[in-house]
C-alpha cells in the first residue's frame, strides 16, 4: 500500500492546472512544471520569470469558475517550476503525472526525462484522452514501465467524477489495484478499469451518443435547442443536452475523438456515425469551436433592445437564428413525469419526432454498448459507471435498457438496422430479464463470462438507498422513508419534491427519532442519494399561509420546524447528517443541529433565507448566536466574531464546497467530517453514529448559558448593515432583514451582555421571522423564487 504525499504534475494547461488543484484539495504537496516562457531572454536567471508559464496558468485556473479549489487557501500547497530547472526534483515525488499536449512525440520526450530523474518504484502516469498507452510507454525503462499506466481525468477535474485507469503492456497488477482504490477513496472519483483501446470507455461511448444525436437531429429536421431539451434533464442528463455539451467540450476535441475512433477502430460497426457532418465541418473551418472560441452551435449576441440573446445554428442553412419553440408533444408529456424511469419509457414510446429521436438514439446506444464488450471492457457496469461519472448521466446505457425492458430495446434497435450483441439475447433466453438487480441490499450485475449475477465489486462500500427498497421500511409517510441500514443504525431519507422540508418531513423526523430512542437502535443518519440533500423549507406552504394571513398557523409551523431540528440534537441516540449538493436554508439548519455530519466535499451549504426576504427561522439564527458565544468563550474577539456570523446570514452566503462550510460557520471542525467521494457519505455517517454510540453517547444538556451582547452588539451590527447598503450590496428591504438578524443574534433589546437560553433565542427568532414573512416585498420574493428558482432583490 503506497502512501502518496507528494505529486508532480507535468504540464500546466487547463487540465494540468485543474488536476494540480484537485491534488491540493485532498491535502497533497504538489509540484507543477511547464516549459520556459518563449519570450524570455537567454540569460534570464530570475525564478519568477523562468516559472512564469506555470504560475500564470495556475493563477488563471484559481480565478476560473467553477472554482477548482475547495478553499482558495489550498493554493499554498502548489509550487510551480519548469522542465529545464526542476526535473531533478522528481526523485522526491511519489506520483508523477504527465499532462502535456496530446502529441505522442512530446509525451514520449517528457517521459524519457522523467525516467532519468524518478526514484525506482515511484508511480508515473499519463493523462491522455485517446493516445494508446502502449505507444507512449515504448522506450521507457523496465521499472518505469512496471509502474506506468494511463490515468484519464475528465475536465473539470474537481467536478467530473470519472477516473479511467488504463494499464500499459507491462504495468504491475498491484499498481492498477492501487489506483482503482486511491481514485475512489482519496480523489473522490468513480474509478473505471479501461482497456487500451481508442478513446477508452467514456469518450468511446459518449462521443458515439453525441454523434448519433447529431445525425438524427439533421435527419429529422429538429431544432438544436429542442434536441437539447429532449436529451437533457428529460433523459436524466445535464441541462447542456447534446449541442450545448458539444460547445462546452470543444468541437476540435470531439472531432479528434471521432476521427481517432474511425481511423483506429476499423472493426467498429458504427464507424459511419463518427463521420464529420457538413455542418460540423462548417464550425471547424470557421474556428467556431464552442465556448472556448465564443461561439459554436450557439452564439450570444446583444439585441437592439440591449438584452442578451442566444442564437442557435440552423443545421440546414448554417445561419444563426433566434430559438422558436417547436411543438413537441413528447417533451410536454415528459415534463409532467417526475420519476426518471417512467419518463424515459414515455419518451421512448412517443410517436412524434421527439419520441423518434429518443427511441432511435437509445436503440443505437444499446446496440453499440453491447458490442463494445469485451473490446473496451469485460463487464457492463464499467460502461455505465463511465457514462454516469464522465458525462453526468443519471443512467448508463444498460440502466436505460433495463428501464425500457430488454426485449423492447432489442426490437427497437433491430428495427433501426442495428445489431445487438449475441450475449444479450442469450441472457434473455436463459430467463434473465435485467442487467441489474438487488438482493438484500446488494447490487448484482449480469456477468457475461459466468452467465450469472455477481455482486458489483466495491458496491458494498457504499450505502445506496435504492438497494434497500425491496425491504419493508421501518417507518414511512408521504415525505420520508426510514431504512434499516444494518448494524443497529437507521437512515432517514427525505422523499419530498427536491427534498424540501414541510410538515411531512418534520413530523417524520420527530417520529423516527422517537422510534429509534424507544427501540434497540444505536443511532440514526439523516441522508439521501439525491443530487441535493435539501433545498430548504417548502416555500409554497409558507407562501400560501402568508397570502391567506394565517399567521397563527404559520407560528405553529415555524415552532414545529424549530422543535423538530432541536430533536436532532436533544435525543438519546446520536443523529448524524450525510449531505451532498445543495444544503440550503432548512436543510442547513437540520445539519447544524445534528450531533455530527459526514459532508460530501461537493456540498454547497448556507442559510439562504435572506434571499427570499426572511431570516432563518428553523433554529439557524439561534444556532449562529450559540456558536458565536462558544467562540467568545474560546477567546475570539466578540464584535468581529459577531459580525462574521451576521454577514453569513444577511448576505445569504453559500459555501462553494464542504470545506468552505467551516469558514461561514455552518460546519464545526471538532464534530464534522469532509468526505471526498459523495457516494461514501452515508456509510461514513453510519460509522460516526456507531462510534458515538460505542463511546457511550449521552444526550447533551439544553443550553442556558449563551452569551449575547444586547444593544451594544446591535449597534455594531447596524453599522455593518449600513456598510452593506453604502456598498450597494443591500436594498432597503435587505436592511430591514439585516436588523432583524441583528436583533436575534444579540438577544433582543437587552441593555448589555447577558446569558440566555436556546428557547429564548428560538422565541425571538420565530417572532422576527413572522414579522417579515407577511410583508409584500417578502411575498414578491417568494413568488419570484417559486417561478424562476432565482432570488429577487427589491
Amino acid at each position: 500500500m503506497k502512501r502518496i504525499k507528494k505529486v508532480a504534475v507535468l504540464g500546466s494547461g487547463v487540465m494540468g492546472s485543474g488536476i494540480a488543484c484537485h491534488f491540493a484539495n485532498i491535502g497533497l504537496e504538489v509540484l507543477m512544471l511547464d516549459i520556459l516562457p518563449r519570450e524570455m531572454a537567454p540569460d534570464e536567471t530570475n525564478p519568477r520569470v523562468r516559472n512564469s508559464m506555470a504560475q500564470k496558468a495556475l493563477t488563471a485556473t484559481i480565478k476560473s469558475k467553477p472554482a477548482p479549489l475547495y478553499d482558495k487557501k489550498f493554493a499554498s500547497r502548489i509550487t510551480v517550476g519548469n522542465f529545464t530547472d526542476d526535473m531533478h526534483r522528481l526523485k522526491d515525488y511519489d506520483w508523477i503525472i504527465e499532462v502535456v499536449v496530446e502529441r505522442l512525440d512530446i509525451k514520449q520526450k517528457v517521459l524519457a526525462q522523467v525516467d532519468e530523474h524518478r526514484k525506482a518504484g515511484s508511480l508515473v502516469t499519463t493523462n491522455t484522452s485517446g493516445i494508446p498507452i502502449n505507444m507512449i510507454a515504448k522506450g521507457l525503462s523496465e521499472d518505469m514501465r512496471a509502474h506506468f499506466c494511463g490515468t484519464h481525468f475528465f475536465n473539470p477535474p474537481r467536478y467530473l467524477r470519472l477516473f479511467e485507469i488504463i494499464p500499459g503492456p507491462d504495468t504491475k497488477p498491484e499498481v492498477i489495484d492501487f489506483f482503482m482504490d486511491y481514485g475512489d477513496r482519496f480523489l473522490g472519483k468513480t474509478t473505471v478499469l479501461a482497456k487500451d483501446t481508442p478513446a477508452f470507455i467514456g469518450n468511446r461511448i459518449g462521443v458515439y451518443a453525441m454523434a448519433k444525436v447529431y445525425q438524427l437531429t439533421d435527419e429529422l429536421g429538429l431544432k438544436i435547442h429542442t434536441v437539447d431539451k429532449l436529451t437533457g434533464p428529460a433523459l436524466g442528463r445535464p441541462k447542456t443536452g447534446t449541442f450545448r455539451l458539444g460547445d462546452l467540450v470543444g468541437h476540435d476535441t470531439a472531432a479528434h475523438v471521432m476521427t481517432g475512433v474511425r481511423e483506429n477502430a476499423p472493426s467498429d460497426e458504427q464507424a459511419a456515425v463518427m463521420e464529420i457532418p457538413q455542418y460540423f465541418n462548417f464550425l471547424l473551418e470557421k474556428k467556431f469551436l464552442g465556448n472556448k472560441s465564443g461561439q459554436g452551435f450557439y452564439k450570444k449576441i446583444t439585441g437592439e433592445d440591449g438584452k442578451r440573446q442566444i442564437l442557435g445554428l440552423n443545421l440546414k442553412t448554417l445561419e444563426y437564428e433566434a430559438s422558436e419553440r417547436e411543438d413537441v408533444p413528447s417533451l410536454k408529456t415528459a415534463k409532467q413525469i417526475d420519476d426518471l424511469t417512467l419518463r424515459v419509457r414515455a419518451l421512448f414510446k412517443a410517436e412524434d419526432k421527439g419520441g423518434e429521436l429518443v427511441r432511435r438514439s437509445l436503440a443505437g446506444l444499446f446496440a453499440y454498448a453491447s458490442n463494445r464488450i469485451p473490446e473496451i471492457s469485460d463487464n457492463l457496469y464499467s460502461i455505465d459507471d463511465a457514462l454516469r461519472a464522465g458525462f453526468a448521466w443519471e443512467m448508463g446505457p444498460f440502466q436505460y435498457w433495463d428501464a425500457i425492458g430488454i426485449q423492447a430495446g432489442i426490437e427497437a434497435s433491430e428495427a433501426d438496422g442495428n445489431t445487438v450483441a449475441d450475449w444479450v439475447k442469450e441472457m434473455l433466453a436463459a430467463g434473465n430479464e435485467s442487467f441489474y438487480k438487488t438482493e438484500d441490499g446488494k447490487l448484482l450485475y449480469y456477468d457475461i463470462d459466468s452467465k450469472s449475477y455477481l455482486e458489483k465489486p466495491g458496491a458494498s462500500d457504499f450505502i445506496i438507498l435504492d438497494r434497500y427498497r425491496d425491504r419493508k421500511p421501518v417507518y414511512q409517510n408521504s415525505e420520508v422513508t426510514l431504512h434499516d441500514i444494518n448494524d443497529g443504525v437507521l437512515c432517514l431519507e427525505f422523499t419530498s419534491a427536491h427534498n424540501s422540508i414541510g410538515e411531512g418531513v418534520l413530523r417524520g423526523m420527530e417520529d423516527c427519532i422517537t422510534l429509534a430512542e424507544e427501540g434497540d437502535w444505536r443511532g440514526m443518519v439523516i441522508g439521501n442519494n439525491a443530487t441535493n440533500f435539501s433545498v430548504g423549507a417548502n416555500l409554497m406552504m409558507i407562501a400560501q399561509l402568508a397570502y391567506a394571513q394565517e399567521f397563527e398557523e404559520l407560528n405553529m409551523a415555524v415552532n414545529l420546524f424549530q422543535q423538530s431540528v432541536m430533536r436532532c440534537r436533544y435525543s438519546s441516540i446520536p443523529v448524524i447528517a450525510a449531505t451532498q449538493g445543495y444544503v440550503f436554508g432548512g436543510g442547513c439548519e437540520t445539519l447544524m443541529h445534528c450531533d455530527g455530519a459526514a459532508v460530501a466535499a461537493e456540498s454547497y451549504i448556507g442559510l439562504v433565507e435572506a434571499g427570499i426576504g426572511v431570516i432563518p427561522g428553523g433554529g439557524g439564527t439561534k444556532e449562529m448566536a450559540l456558536r458565536a458565544s462558544d467562540q467568545y468563550f474560546e477567546g475570539d474577539v466578540m464584535i468581529p466574531t459577531l459580525i462574521e456570523k451576521f454577514k453569513a446570514i444577511a448576505m445569504a452566503q453559500v459555501s462553494t464546497s464542504g470545506w468552505e462550510g467551516f469558514n461561514n460557520g455552518t460546519l464545526l471542525k471538532h464534530r464534522d467530517k469532509i468526505v471526498v467521494n459523495k457516494d461514501r457519505n452515508i456509510a461514513e455517517a453510519k460509522e460516526m453514529a456507531i462510534a458515538m454510540a460505542d463511546d457511550g453517547y449521552v444526550m447533551p444538556i439544553k443550553r442556558e448559558d449563551i452569551t449575547v451582547l444586547g444593544q451594544g452588539g446591535m449597534a455594531a451590527l447596524y453599522a455593518a448593515a449600513n456598510e452593506l447598503k453604502r456598498g450597494h450590496y443591500a436594498s432597503d428591504h435587505d436592511i430591514k432583514i439585516a436588523r432583524k438578524i441583528a436583533h436575534v443574534l444579540c438577544g433582543g433589546p437587552l441593555s448589555g451582555t447577558q446569558k440566555v437560553s436556546e428557547q429564548y433565542l428560538l422565541d425571538i427568532e420565530r417572532e422576527a421571522f413572522l414579522s417579515l414573512v407577511g410583508e409584500q416585498k417578502t411575498l414578491e420574493r417568494i413568488q419570484h423564487m417559486l417561478q424562476t428558482n432565482k432570488p429577487l432583490r427589491n
